[in-house]
């Protein structure tokens, strides 16, 4: 519910020093003295809305579905120019520090929040939270600082350790951890509410396990996400045009955006961006790569690709995003994650410890009959290869706009073929805000390449 912020509203005056690691709640700073700790887990939720946005730019627009176009500076794709010119500081500062800085509020309030609540459920949301903060920074930046202690003094936060550290220790140290501690302490209430569930971090958790490579535990959980879905209130919807509405019965968590309340990161939301409404964003902006791709999935699998429609302009001129999402940019919802992505990667796990091709693409049978098309052909796809191609076309059509694209060709090896072009790999990752790296003395470095 999107009212999951108001008692937040009172708490977003912020109290800085030399980084933005150093903001946090105000509230925070006196947390010895409080009683109740939901306004700050509320705090924790609402830092989201910061990160959103910046998200869905570097997840789409970094990728071959839009293009990004900054006056007279290179194309987005673009990123060794970062730090060389003023154009790329700008652009660094404007996309990746709200992201950078959001994120560390919402962990910082989250760990106010485990350290001392005496709520069960209240330490499980934050740390279902906290887990997803450090994925979306992991997924983002590569190394990254972890803290996981409340701040009660602002004086004491520059003597917080803010040496970057390895992805695979944030991972194994923080956010698997985390995840499971959530998974034991919460139920399935959430999902009627917009706050964190069991099933949520259930899907989290297998994702995160796709971005590990570890795809037999990635399909345990993805499994357990799909069985227990029903009993949940999560189902497909019938309608493609309903996967993304506030109500759609699909969304396992999404972080909720109202125009009523403030965001707490400015400048075009991300529907905005979709819709070519920013400057560096403008009408003409979807990829001829993405229109043959809807073209290509009516024609390989028989039938009429509903999606296309649904998500971009009729007009081939003037392709744009169109009735996949509302209107009011400002009162959009962003899908952290709903089932539709959890059964295709669930098939994409089975296929990579080996299942049949039969059984992997039946999986993938209700979201194309939902999108109009056939069934896939197991005696035309029968190959691990050809069936993993097939999972990774589906969820560009099917989650496009969403924010995935980017990450899914970093996470299954295929940027180069999809971006036709050889990627280094330094940019896989993005910039660290330069503005971090500064503030810390460069205890915070950045990464290779910028």
């Amino acid at each position: 519910m999107k009212t999951i912020y108001i008692a937040a509203i009172s708490m977003m005056l912020m109290t800085s020093c030399d980084n933005e690691l150093d903001q946090v709640p105000l509230v925070d700073l006196e947390s010895n003295n409080l009683e109740s700790f939901a306004g700050v887990l509320n705090a924790a939720y609402y830092y989201h809305t910061g990160a959103v946005t910046p998200q869905a730019v570097m997840g789409e627009f970094r990728a071959d579905n839009l293009t990004f176009e900054f006056d007279d500076e290179p194309p987005y794709p673009d990123f060794h120019t970062f730090n060389s010119d003023l154009g790329g500081l700008a652009i660094s500062e404007i996309f990746f520090r709200p992201f950078y800085r959001d994120l560390y509020k919402s962990i910082l309030s989250a760990n106010t929040v485990i350290d001392k609540s005496d709520s069960a459920t209240e330490v499980a949301e934050a740390k279902f939270l906290r887990a997803l903060s450090y994925s979306k920074l992991v997924m983002v930046f590569g190394d990254v600082p972890v803290i996981l202690t409340p701040q009660p003094d602002v004086s004491v936060i520059p003597d917080v350790d803010l040496t970057r550290q390895p992805a695979t220790e944030v991972y194994n140290n923080v956010i698997i951890p985390d995840l499971q501690s959530a998974i034991e302490g919460l139920d399935n209430s959430g999902v009627a509410t917009g706050r964190a569930s069991k099933i949520a971090a259930q899907g989290i958790l297998g994702k995160v396990y796709m971005y590990r490579g570890d795809f037999a535990q990635a399909a345990i959980e993805l499994e357990a996400v799909i069985n227990e879905a029903e009993a949940a209130g999560v189902t497909l919807e019938a309608d493609f045009a309903n996967v993304v509405i506030d109500e759609s019965s699909e969304i396992l968590f999404s972080t909720k955006i109202s125009g009523s309340i403030p965001n707490s990161s400015t400048g075009t939301a991300f529907v905005g961006w979709f819709q070519g409404k920013d400057t560096k964003a403008d009408q003409d902006n979807v990829t001829l790569s993405l229109l043959e791709a809807f073209d290509a999935s009516s024609a390989a699998g028989g039938g009429t690709d509903l999606r296309k429609a649904l998500s971009l302009s009729t007009d081939p001129e003037k392709p744009r995003i169109g009735g996949k999402y509302s209107a009011d940019q400002f009162d959009q919802d962003f899908i952290e994650l709903r089932l539709s992505d959890v059964i295709l990667m669930y098939a994409e796990a089975l296929n990579e410890n080996g299942a049949p091709a039969e059984e992997v693409l039946d999986l993938l049978d209700p979201i194309r009959t939902r999108a109009g098309l056939t069934a896939l052909d197991d005696t035309v796809l029968s190959s691990q290869t050809d069936v993993r191609q097939a999972i990774l076309d589906e969820r560009r059509l099917e989650l496009a706009f969403e924010g995935h694209r980017w990450f899914d060709l970093v996470r299954t090896g295929t940027a180069d073929d999809a971006m036709g072009q050889t990627i280094n790999s330094n940019y896989y990752v993005f910039p660290i805000p330069p503005s971090e790296v500064l503030a810390s003395d460069g205890v915070i470095t950045q990464n290779e390449g910028y």
